[in-house]
């Protein structure tokens, strides 16, 4: 139990450094522990949470997090999020989704670019256009596996310049914290039983992990650590865990 506690908070350390909640490498790392995997998105959306409201707020009150530029984005996978905590999947295709999931996330993550890189502004209608859509896929993803989606989010808005490096990142915030909300809601909903919330208290201890490890995550976000370099550091991770996930369910 402590590692994994020191594993949950170097996790959220490096994740709140380049604005994300965690919830893939949370999900992962309790797979790996044996974990009954029923519980498994409800505590990483938690943590997920955790991480990320402080910086949400922090996006808000600098200005960086515009609701109107967001809203397309979570129209959709509000409640997309919530029909995916709902959807009920074998232990099997848990693991092959979060694998890929990770996967994906990390080549993402590794490839996105840098936050010096300027993007023209783009008109509400385009935004709508691609929002939707993409809200609507990463939401469910989110909600059947326990992530936030802001890390497959922010590589996309990048690729497609539509907005500055800083509001990306806020909008990706808030995108995970509605998200895990939703998610964690339908999650509930799916297993409302004793012995569920029962189980989740057993591991209520991880949330003092990442908060502790997100506050120092969102201060090297600030300027102590080069984010390019926190960002490979993070990829690494997610792909060694997505290797090990993908292993695990192909062998």
């Amino acid at each position: 139990m402590p590692v994994l506690a020191l594993l949950f908070f170097v996790t959220a350390v490096l994740y709140a450094a380049v604005g994300f909640g965690g919830g893939s490498t949370y999900n992962a790392l309790l797979v790996l522990a044996e974990t009954d995997y029923r519980i498994l998105p409800s505590v990483a959306l938690l943590c997920n949470l955790i991480v990320v409201t402080g910086g949400v707020f922090q996006y808000r009150r600098s200005g960086d997090l515009s609701l109107g530029f967001a809203l397309p984005f979570v129209a959709l996978s509000i409640p997309m999020a919530w029909f995916g905590g709902r959807v009920p999947i074998d232990q099997s295709t848990f693991v092959l989704l979060l694998g890929l999931s990770l996967l994906a996330a990390g080549v993402a993550m590794w490839f996105q670019q840098p936050k010096a890189d300027a993007a023209p502004p783009s008109s509400p209608l385009v935004n709508w256009f691609v929002g939707l859509p993409l809200g609507a896929g990463f939401g469910v993803l989110a909600g059947i596996v326990g992530i936030g989606g802001g890390i497959f989010l922010a590589p996309c808005l990048h690729l497609l310049r539509l907005a500055e490096p800083k509001r990306i990142a806020a909008t990706a915030s808030f995108f995970i914290m509605v998200n895990s909300i939703a998610g964690l809601i339908g999650q509930t909903m799916k297993q409302a039983t004793l012995e569920h919330l029962e189980a989740l208290t057993d591991y209520g201890w991880l949330a003092l992990a990442v908060l502790i490890g997100g506050q120092i995550g969102s201060r090297l976000s600030a300027g102590a650590l080069s984010g390019r370099v926190v960002k490979r550091l993070t990829a690494i991770l997610v792909l060694y865990v997505a290797g090990r996930l993908l292993y695990m369910s192909f062998a």
